[in-house]
């Protein structure tokens, strides 16, 4: 296993996903990764919604589409959909939200699992069709969608880390 840092430095982005579904216990590792981000005063103001059921992953795929301007499909053929939203009555809650998708990214690269940010979360949640969902699960308060964290095995080559930006750094000593 890699530890932190290595596991930082190579964790890229996957556009390309095999239709294989993960299997339940990794998705919950992945998930209690998220978990365990840092909230603003701890306050703990995410949640995360895991869809593995293909209709619902489908018709989120086509709204997030819709909301693009597109028919393709924005998860990139991923099996699993991670919806993270967060209590937008606190201050800190985009950034906590933000906080959450990095950790499920960095744990879904550890367990050897290809992830990707997906946007649009926030449109889709302040649609009928989003608001319905929350509600089909008992989910009340005032939530707004921060992101999606895609999850599937590579289908393909994994992509090599980019060289870094001149200039990204600076220094007062």
């Amino acid at each position: 296993m890699e530890n932190v840092i290595e596991a930082i430095k190579n964790r890229r982005s996957i556009r390309k996903f095999k239709p294989d579904m993960i299997s339940k216990d990794i998705i919950e590792q992945i998930v209690t990764a998220g978990t365990y981000a840092a909230t603003g005063m701890n306050k703990q103001s995410p949640i995360i919604i895991a869809i593995t059921n293909k209709d619902v992953r489908n018709q989120l795929s086509k709204l997030n589409a819709e909301i693009m301007g597109t028919t393709s499909d924005p998860f990139y053929g991923a099996p699993v959909v991670l919806i993270v939203l967060a209590d937008k009555t606190l201050v800190n809650h985009v950034y906590d939200g933000s906080l959450v998708i990095g950790n499920l990214m960095l744990a879904a690269h550890s367990l050897g699992i290809g992830s990707c940010w997906i946007h649009r979360a926030k449109e889709e949640f302040e649609r009928p069709e989003g608001k319905q969902l929350l509600k089909s699960l008992g989910i009340e308060g005032e939530y707004e969608g921060i992101g999606h964290c895609v999850l599937g095995y590579v289908d393909g080559e994994y992509p090599k880390v980019p060289a870094r930006k001149k200039n990204w750094v600076y220094y007062i000593d």
